[in-house]
């Protein structure tokens, strides 16, 4: 029999339990049912985690970095033609096409949140996955004002609560609907919506560029 490294093993079974828990809850992701989902024997889980609940943990961590991968700007370069509205609405599209190609996904996301938050001793996990949007929306709102030469008037802190919030109405409002028409309007709207709270960087010398130094590109916000 093929020996299958343990990372290979924490993958699938991480999978596994995405898949039980978006289709049957998380209080039917007993280990057995995740084994059997994952096609391995019992003793593969303890080999490889100490508890459910570790798995539980690298569950959120994973499904973030697949919505962190849904968020990044989908642009690269200078964006400073398009502007940061063009560039907020990108990213949305981004990651609101990350949802609809794995709505399993995001069921499970919501039903792990709702389950910690109802779950004496868990409430940490749900505020760790939190923390963990926060970060990936911060990160998002720090590139795309990097990439479109604009600066936040308000905090990034707050820019990304904003952004967190109005994805959390987004996908849920899509996962009953299933509208995209619907999903798109509200895109535009929160896209109209952040980008007022951005404006262009100013220049480090405003000044008429002089015939020297007419190629020199101006420095980004970070």
């Amino acid at each position: 029999m093929t020996r299958i490294p343990v990372a290979d093993r924490r993958t699938a079974l991480v999978q596994a339990a995405l898949r039980v828990v978006a289709r049957d809850g998380v209080a039917a992701a007993t280990t057995r049912r995740i084994v059997s989902e994952a096609g391995m024997p019992l003793a593969s889980f303890h080999y490889v985690f100490d508890s459910r609940d570790e798995l539980m943990a690298e569950l959120v961590e994973a499904a973030v970095a697949g919505e962190q991968r849904d968020l990044a700007p989908a642009l690269a370069g200078d964006a400073r033609d398009i502007g940061m509205r063009d560039a907020i609405r990108a990213g949305l599209q981004h990651y609101f096409d990350g949802v609809r190609a794995d709505p399993g996904r995001e069921k499970a996301m919501m039903e792990l949140t709702q389950w910690a938050l109802r779950e004496p001793g868990f409430e940490p996990l749900a505020r760790r996955q939190y923390a963990r949007y926060h970060e990936v929306a911060a990160q998002a709102a720090r590139d795309a004002a990097r990439l479109t030469g604009c600066e936040w008037l308000r905090p990034v802190d707050e820019v990304a609560r904003i952004l967190v919030s109005f994805t959390d109405g987004l996908t849920l409002g899509w996962l009953v609907t299933r509208d995209d028409a619907a999903a798109a309007a509200s895109m535009d709207v929160a896209a109209d919506a952040l980008a007022a709270l951005a404006t262009p960087t100013p220049t480090a010398h405003p000044r008429p560029i002089s015939r020297s130094s007419a190629h020199t590109p101006e420095a980004g916000a970070r």
